[in-house]
């Protein structure tokens, strides 16, 4: 246990808050890597029929500018919105659920055609059951990506949990697989990438647009 956190209770007592991240931390260091070709993760990622992403550190870098008006911009990357298309044309839903409210995200899930989005959303966990009853897929049917403590909520009950490389430890020791790129530069479109290739539509996919 870290020397920052105070000494453990009695035996059979619940772990402390500072405990259970600190053994989170202890999991990152030791995780062996998944890689595409680990059959588990596969088998995980065939059942999923909807993704849902957190925003900032996963669709974006984490960076937020605002103009001298006040108006915030973000960044997007242009594979990560052809992945989610991918996806869409795979039979795949998609959904946003992020903590902040930008008019840039509500653009970008317009453009890329969203099922889902939830903006200004404070308890993660409440978007994520309204979505589970509105759609009826059950959690083992869903895979989030996060990059923060806030997500740890949904990564911990959905069937594929994912998060970019810029993820902090504790997000990275919680989930089944770490993209190989980093929040607003790939990440997104390396798990579509997955999913697509866990349920055999990758090369379909890929001759629809070589036949254009």
């Amino acid at each position: 246990m870290s020397d920052s956190c105070p000494p453990p209770g009695r035996p059979g007592t619940y772990p402390s808050d500072c405990e259970v991240l600190d053994g989170l931390r202890t999991l990152a260091r030791d995780r062996v890597p998944r890689h595409l070709d680990d059959p588990a993760l596969l088998a995980r990622a065939s059942e999923i029929k909807l993704l849902l992403l957190d925003v900032d550190g996963v669709l974006t870098d984490g960076t937020l500018l605002y103009s001298n008006n006040g108006q915030e911009s973000k960044a997007f990357h242009t594979q990560d919105g052809f992945g989610l298309r991918l996806l869409h044309e795979a039979g795949i839903q998609t959904g946003i659920i992020t903590a902040r409210t930008s008019e840039a995200v509500a653009r970008r899930a317009a453009e890329l055609k969203i099922n889902h989005l939830y903006q200004g959303i404070r308890n993660k966990l409440d978007a994520f059951g309204d979505i589970s009853r509105k759609t009826g897929l059950k959690p083992f049917e869903i895979a989030y990506m996060g990059d923060d403590w806030l997500d740890l909520t949904l990564l911990v009950r959905v069937g594929l949990a994912v998060s970019p490389a810029n993820a902090v430890a504790e997000v990275q020791a919680a989930c089944h697989y770490t993209t190989p790129r980093t929040g607003g530069q790939g990440a997104v479109r390396d798990l579509c990438d997955l999913l697509i290739r866990a349920q055999g539509l990758d090369q379909q996919l890929l001759q629809r647009y070589l036949s254009q």
